[in-house]
């Protein structure tokens, strides 16, 4: 009578090291650059939405399907020829006039409740009016006083946008859907 065939330890060892290896090249060949990946708030544009040291995840998918819109928190490569990730809120889309008049925010001439907007330290600054032009988006900070944002270097192409940030996931303290 033969005996059955046992599994060798070094043929499990094999399928968990496939496995493994699978793994990360679906994390870090598909994930992570086409759906969703992990940004570190470095600077205190996004205050108080957004401390230095946060960690969000941003949807890098949703602009496949749909077109920014106001409101939305979105991460992108700075165009001012620097080589980091900025992270900015959507106050204009294609057709919108953009103004600020003593640090309130005016869209096709009404102005914008805005709570997010950091009362710590109001920015009382005017700018515009300023027409977004198509295949571009208006980016402020919240931190409006401590921003570098499209009042700077003008409004942001819509393709340089690298995803919509949905949750903050660190510190476990600041865990929150946005």
């Amino acid at each position: 009578m033969a005996t059955p065939k046992r599994k060798s330890s070094i043929g499990g060892v094999g399928e968990f090291l496939l496995i493994l290896v699978v793994t990360f090249a679906l994390v870090f060949g598909v994930v992570r650059p086409f759906v969703v990946e992990a940004f570190y708030i470095p600077s205190e544009s996004m205050l108080p939405t957004f401390e230095v040291g946060d960690r969000i995840f941003v949807n890098k998918f949703v602009y496949r399907l749909r077109e920014p819109k106001h409101g939305d928190i979105v991460v992108f490569k700075s165009i001012e020829g620097e080589q980091e990730d900025l992270i900015k809120r959507i106050v204009g889309v294609p057709g919108d006039t953009i103004a600020l008049a003593n640090g309130t925010l005016l869209v096709n001439g009404v102005a914008m409740e805005e709570p997010y907007v950091n009362h710590q330290l109001p920015d009382l600054s005017s700018f515009g009016p300023i027409s977004v032009p198509e295949g571009k988006v208006f980016v402020l900070g919240d931190n409006r006083a401590n921003s570098r944002d499209s009042r700077f270097f003008g409004a942001l192409p819509a393709e340089d946008i690298e995803g919509e940030a949905f949750v903050t996931f660190w510190p476990p303290g600041r865990m929150r859907l946005l």
